[in-house]
């Protein structure tokens, strides 16, 4: 369906004529004629406006030109479960599950490949099986894609791998040996860090992935290790409980 018929089957399914439609999203009744023979297309704020008012996405007033899936999970997304922001616009990176009320759901990669898990396999799917794919398929989605030019689940643990090795050759004092790595996004470990003329800093990026762990440290004290890295760096603080009084321990470019 072109976009002209899908904004009239939408208006006229509302009730509303050309004018009432044109008067709720701030045009001209001239401008929606326009749309409905084809003559032009809505502009970008416009169809923003459009979606919220019709609670349809962008995707959908265009004519479904794309095959829309969440960029966290993988779904397959429809009007139905596409997230939405705070403001009530569409999100239609992902689903309502990943992303939710303007926050997302999921920060370690091996937790949605759990859920996936638990949702997906059956008698005829065995849950081996849907690992295997899920852990494939999750690694080239945007929201994990920190690491795009490694292709498939054999190279992206590979790469962890060597990563683990370099972050264990460091022999910080008194962090245990690191045995695992999680896909963790920016936004969840991006500590602020107080620098010695008193400003502080942030090394992350809060829309990035990057892979890490936090290891309780060896010696009788109430910190914790955090590990953060990516193809370029690795970084290394400590920190109390809910992150509070961060320091850095070591920021090594790789």
């Amino acid at each position: 369906m072109e976009t002209k018929d899908v904004i009239y089957e939408l208006r006229t399914k509302k009730g509303l004529s050309q004018e009432e439609l044109a008067e709720k999203i701030f045009v001209t009744r001239q401008a929606v004629s326009r749309w409905e023979t084809g003559e032009t297309i809505p502009n970008t704020e416009t169809l923003k406006l459009l979606s919220r008012l019709f609670d349809v996405s962008i995707n959908t007033l265009l004519g479904s030109p794309r095959q829309l899936i969440c960029q966290c999970c993988g779904m397959p997304l429809a009007d139905s479960n596409i997230s939405k922001e705070t403001d009530g616009f569409f999100n239609e990176e992902y689903c309502k599950w990943c992303y939710s009320d303007g926050e997302y759901m999921y920060h370690n990669i091996d937790d949605l490949i759990d859920v996936c898990v638990a949702h997906m396999a059956n008698e005829h799917l065995p849950s081996e099986q849907v690992r295997t794919y899920i852990k494939e398929m999750l690694p080239k989605l945007d929201y994990w894609k920190q690491y795009k030019n490694l292709d498939g689940a054999e190279k992206f643990d590979e790469f962890k791998r060597k990563l683990i090795e370099e972050i264990n050759a460091l022999r910080v004092d008194g962090m245990p040996k690191v045995e695992k790595l999680n896909a963790l996004v920016g936004g969840y470990i991006n500590l602020e860090y107080r620098l010695p003329n008193g400003k502080t800093v942030k090394f992350l990026n809060d829309n990035a992935t990057y892979l890490g762990n936090q290891l309780e440290c060896e010696f009788d004290c109430d910190r914790c290790f955090g590990i953060a890295a990516n193809m370029d760096f690795i970084l290394i603080c400590t920190y109390e409980a809910n992150g509070e009084n961060p320091e850095l321990v070591i920021y090594k470019k790789r």
